[in-house]
Protein backbone atom coordinates (compact mmCIF):
# COMPACT_ATOMS: atom_id res chain seq x y z
CA UNK A 1 0.00 0.00 0.00
CA UNK A 2 1.31 3.43 -0.98
CA UNK A 3 -1.29 5.28 1.07
CA UNK A 4 0.82 5.08 4.24
CA UNK A 5 3.48 7.07 2.38
CA UNK A 6 1.18 10.07 1.80
CA UNK A 7 2.03 12.87 4.22
CA UNK A 8 0.44 16.25 4.85
CA UNK A 9 3.06 18.99 4.94
CA UNK A 10 1.95 21.07 7.91
CA UNK A 11 3.02 24.40 6.40
CA UNK A 12 -0.21 24.10 4.42
CA UNK A 13 -2.24 24.46 7.62
CA UNK A 14 0.09 26.78 9.52
CA UNK A 15 -2.67 29.20 10.47
CA UNK A 16 -4.88 26.39 11.77
CA UNK A 17 -1.96 25.04 13.80
CA UNK A 18 -1.41 28.44 15.40
CA UNK A 19 -5.03 28.36 16.56
CA UNK A 20 -5.07 24.77 17.82
CA UNK A 21 -2.24 22.43 16.86
CA UNK A 22 -3.62 19.28 18.44
CA UNK A 23 -7.15 19.74 17.08
CA UNK A 24 -5.74 20.25 13.59
CA UNK A 25 -3.68 17.07 13.83
CA UNK A 26 -6.73 15.12 14.92
CA UNK A 27 -8.75 16.48 12.00
CA UNK A 28 -6.01 15.45 9.58
CA UNK A 29 -6.08 11.99 11.11
CA UNK A 30 -9.85 11.77 10.63
CA UNK A 31 -9.37 12.88 7.04
CA UNK A 32 -7.18 9.84 6.42
CA UNK A 33 -3.65 11.16 6.49
CA UNK A 34 -1.27 8.54 7.84
CA UNK A 35 1.78 10.79 8.03
CA UNK A 36 2.65 14.45 8.51
CA UNK A 37 5.72 16.52 7.79
CA UNK A 38 6.60 18.89 10.62
CA UNK A 39 7.15 22.56 9.77
CA UNK A 40 7.46 24.40 13.06
CA UNK A 41 5.72 23.82 16.38
CA UNK A 42 4.41 27.38 16.89
CA UNK A 43 5.38 27.45 20.55
CA UNK A 44 3.94 24.05 21.42
CA UNK A 45 5.80 21.48 23.50
CA UNK A 46 7.43 18.96 21.12
CA UNK A 47 6.89 16.18 23.66
CA UNK A 48 3.15 16.83 23.68
CA UNK A 49 2.84 17.17 19.90
CA UNK A 50 4.92 14.06 19.23
CA UNK A 51 2.74 12.11 21.67
CA UNK A 52 -0.41 13.13 19.78
CA UNK A 53 1.13 12.16 16.42
CA UNK A 54 1.97 8.76 17.89
CA UNK A 55 -1.47 8.41 19.48
CA UNK A 56 -3.07 9.03 16.08
CA UNK A 57 -0.94 6.28 14.55
CA UNK A 58 0.76 8.74 12.22
CA UNK A 59 4.33 8.63 10.97
CA UNK A 60 6.50 11.71 10.65
CA UNK A 61 7.84 12.37 7.16
CA UNK A 62 10.77 14.48 8.25
CA UNK A 63 11.04 17.94 9.76
CA UNK A 64 11.54 21.20 7.89
CA UNK A 65 14.17 23.25 9.71
CA UNK A 66 15.91 26.52 8.88
CA UNK A 67 19.63 26.44 8.17
CA UNK A 68 20.26 28.83 11.04
CA UNK A 69 18.62 26.45 13.48
CA UNK A 70 20.54 23.49 12.06
CA UNK A 71 23.76 25.39 12.71
CA UNK A 72 22.98 26.90 16.11
CA UNK A 73 20.37 24.67 17.75
CA UNK A 74 21.32 21.25 16.44
CA UNK A 75 21.01 19.36 19.73
CA UNK A 76 17.37 20.44 20.12
CA UNK A 77 16.64 19.73 16.46
CA UNK A 78 17.90 16.17 16.90
CA UNK A 79 15.96 15.80 20.13
CA UNK A 80 12.78 16.73 18.27
CA UNK A 81 13.65 14.33 15.44
CA UNK A 82 13.98 11.56 18.02
CA UNK A 83 10.64 12.47 19.60
CA UNK A 84 8.92 12.36 16.21
CA UNK A 85 10.71 9.19 15.17
CA UNK A 86 12.24 10.60 11.99
CA UNK A 87 15.84 10.64 10.76
CA UNK A 88 15.18 13.47 8.30
CA UNK A 89 15.96 17.12 8.96
CA UNK A 90 15.44 19.21 5.84
CA UNK A 91 16.52 22.76 5.13
CA UNK A 92 13.24 24.25 3.93
CA UNK A 93 14.30 27.54 2.37
CA UNK A 94 17.06 30.13 2.15
CA UNK A 95 17.14 33.83 3.02
CA UNK A 96 17.65 36.26 0.14
CA UNK A 97 21.30 36.90 1.06
CA UNK A 98 22.15 33.29 0.19
CA UNK A 99 20.48 33.27 -3.24
CA UNK A 100 23.69 33.98 -5.14
CA UNK A 101 26.92 32.17 -5.97
CA UNK A 102 28.69 33.07 -2.73
CA UNK A 103 25.58 32.20 -0.75
CA UNK A 104 25.23 28.78 -2.33
CA UNK A 105 28.90 28.04 -1.61
CA UNK A 106 28.26 28.89 2.04
CA UNK A 107 25.04 26.87 2.20
CA UNK A 108 26.63 23.77 0.66
CA UNK A 109 29.50 23.95 3.13
CA UNK A 110 27.15 24.39 6.09
CA UNK A 111 24.78 21.58 5.06
CA UNK A 112 27.72 19.24 4.61
CA UNK A 113 29.15 20.28 7.97
CA UNK A 114 25.88 19.41 9.69
CA UNK A 115 25.62 16.16 7.73
CA UNK A 116 29.13 15.14 8.73
CA UNK A 117 28.08 15.47 12.36
CA UNK A 118 24.70 13.75 12.22
CA UNK A 119 25.03 11.16 9.43
CA UNK A 120 27.17 8.77 11.53
CA UNK A 121 24.36 8.89 14.11
CA UNK A 122 21.71 7.80 11.60
CA UNK A 123 20.16 11.16 10.68
CA UNK A 124 19.77 12.51 7.15
CA UNK A 125 20.21 16.14 6.15
CA UNK A 126 18.07 17.23 3.22
CA UNK A 127 17.39 20.28 1.08
CA UNK A 128 14.01 21.44 -0.26
CA UNK A 129 14.16 23.44 -3.47
CA UNK A 130 12.30 26.42 -4.85
CA UNK A 131 12.56 27.91 -8.32
CA UNK A 132 15.40 30.28 -7.47
CA UNK A 133 17.98 27.48 -7.22
CA UNK A 134 17.57 27.27 -11.01
CA UNK A 135 18.29 30.98 -11.49
CA UNK A 136 21.98 30.78 -10.53
CA UNK A 137 24.64 28.71 -12.27
CA UNK A 138 27.58 27.28 -10.35
CA UNK A 139 29.96 26.56 -13.20
CA UNK A 140 27.99 24.30 -15.54
CA UNK A 141 25.49 23.28 -12.85
CA UNK A 142 22.35 24.84 -11.54
CA UNK A 143 22.71 25.90 -7.93
CA UNK A 144 20.35 23.08 -6.93
CA UNK A 145 22.61 20.46 -8.51
CA UNK A 146 25.60 22.08 -6.83
CA UNK A 147 23.97 21.96 -3.41
CA UNK A 148 23.01 18.32 -3.88
CA UNK A 149 26.33 17.08 -5.30
CA UNK A 150 26.92 13.72 -3.66
CA UNK A 151 29.47 13.56 -0.87
CA UNK A 152 29.74 10.10 0.65
CA UNK A 153 31.06 11.38 3.97
CA UNK A 154 28.50 14.17 4.28
CA UNK A 155 25.52 13.44 2.03
CA UNK A 156 22.78 16.00 1.48
CA UNK A 157 19.54 14.38 0.37
CA UNK A 158 17.18 15.83 -2.19
CA UNK A 159 13.62 16.84 -1.39
CA UNK A 160 12.46 17.92 -4.83
CA UNK A 161 9.28 20.00 -5.04
CA UNK A 162 7.31 19.32 -8.23
CA UNK A 163 5.69 22.77 -8.39
CA UNK A 164 8.87 24.78 -7.98
CA UNK A 165 10.68 22.72 -10.63
CA UNK A 166 7.89 23.42 -13.09
CA UNK A 167 7.78 27.08 -12.05
CA UNK A 168 11.44 27.27 -13.02
CA UNK A 169 10.58 25.94 -16.47
CA UNK A 170 11.79 22.36 -16.06
CA UNK A 171 10.12 18.97 -16.23
CA UNK A 172 9.66 17.63 -12.68
CA UNK A 173 10.24 13.99 -13.60
CA UNK A 174 13.50 14.80 -15.39
CA UNK A 175 14.85 16.67 -12.39
CA UNK A 176 13.62 14.12 -9.87
CA UNK A 177 15.24 11.32 -11.86
CA UNK A 178 18.70 12.70 -11.06
CA UNK A 179 18.29 11.63 -7.43
CA UNK A 180 17.46 7.94 -7.50
CA UNK A 181 18.14 6.43 -4.10
CA UNK A 182 18.90 9.87 -2.69
CA UNK A 183 15.41 11.25 -2.08
CA UNK A 184 13.59 9.72 0.88
CA UNK A 185 10.90 12.42 0.73
CA UNK A 186 9.36 13.94 -2.41
CA UNK A 187 7.13 17.02 -2.42
CA UNK A 188 3.87 16.77 -4.35
CA UNK A 189 2.56 20.20 -5.30
CA UNK A 190 0.50 21.08 -8.37
CA UNK A 191 0.28 24.18 -10.59
CA UNK A 192 -2.90 25.81 -11.89
CA UNK A 193 -3.75 25.33 -15.56
CA UNK A 194 -5.20 28.85 -15.99
CA UNK A 195 -1.99 30.61 -17.01
CA UNK A 196 -1.32 32.01 -13.53
CA UNK A 197 1.11 29.21 -12.62
CA UNK A 198 -0.19 29.33 -9.05
CA UNK A 199 -0.45 26.68 -6.34
CA UNK A 200 -3.17 24.08 -6.90
CA UNK A 201 -4.58 20.98 -5.26
CA UNK A 202 -2.76 17.86 -6.42
CA UNK A 203 -4.46 16.41 -9.48
CA UNK A 204 -6.26 19.63 -10.43
CA UNK A 205 -3.44 21.28 -12.35
CA UNK A 206 -0.80 20.74 -15.01
CA UNK A 207 1.51 18.15 -13.44
CA UNK A 208 1.11 14.46 -14.27
CA UNK A 209 1.74 12.69 -10.97
CA UNK A 210 1.34 9.07 -12.05
CA UNK A 211 4.79 8.70 -13.71
CA UNK A 212 6.36 10.60 -10.81
CA UNK A 213 4.72 8.23 -8.33
CA UNK A 214 5.83 5.22 -10.35
CA UNK A 215 9.39 6.55 -10.42
CA UNK A 216 9.30 7.14 -6.68
CA UNK A 217 8.19 3.59 -5.97
CA UNK A 218 11.04 2.25 -8.08
CA UNK A 219 13.71 4.53 -6.63
CA UNK A 220 13.44 4.56 -2.87
CA UNK A 221 10.99 7.35 -2.05
CA UNK A 222 9.65 6.73 1.47
CA UNK A 223 7.11 9.55 1.70
CA UNK A 224 5.20 11.82 -0.67
CA UNK A 225 4.58 15.06 1.22
CA UNK A 226 1.68 17.12 -0.08
CA UNK A 227 2.09 20.85 0.33
CA UNK A 228 0.05 23.80 -0.89
CA UNK A 229 1.61 27.11 0.05
CA UNK A 230 -1.61 29.10 -0.41
CA UNK A 231 -5.14 27.79 -0.87
CA UNK A 232 -8.15 29.47 -2.48
CA UNK A 233 -10.38 28.51 0.46
CA UNK A 234 -9.88 26.29 3.48
CA UNK A 235 -6.42 24.66 3.55
CA UNK A 236 -8.05 21.65 5.17
CA UNK A 237 -10.40 21.32 2.21
CA UNK A 238 -7.45 21.63 -0.18
CA UNK A 239 -5.53 18.89 1.63
CA UNK A 240 -8.57 16.64 1.55
CA UNK A 241 -9.00 17.19 -2.20
CA UNK A 242 -5.34 16.34 -2.80
CA UNK A 243 -5.57 13.26 -0.59
CA UNK A 244 -8.68 11.92 -2.31
CA UNK A 245 -7.04 12.36 -5.71
CA UNK A 246 -3.89 10.53 -4.63
CA UNK A 247 -5.89 7.76 -2.98
CA UNK A 248 -7.67 7.24 -6.29
CA UNK A 249 -4.38 7.33 -8.16
CA UNK A 250 -2.67 4.71 -6.03
CA UNK A 251 -5.77 2.50 -6.17
CA UNK A 252 -5.54 2.20 -9.94
CA UNK A 253 -4.50 -1.24 -11.19
CA UNK A 254 -0.99 -1.62 -12.48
Amino acid sequence: MIQHKLAAQLFTVRNELKQDYIYTLRELGKMGWQAVQIDGLHGNDPVEIAAVVKELGMKTAGMHVGLERMRNDLDNVLREADLFGTPDIICHSLPDEHKNAAGYEFVRQELRSVSAIVSPRGYRVGFHNHDWEFHTMMGEQYALQYLLDYDEQAPVYAEIDTYWVKKAGHDPLSVISQYAGRMPILHFKDMTDDGREYFAEVGSGTIDFMPILQWGEANGVEFYAVEQDYCPGSPMDSLEQSLRYLQGLVAQPG
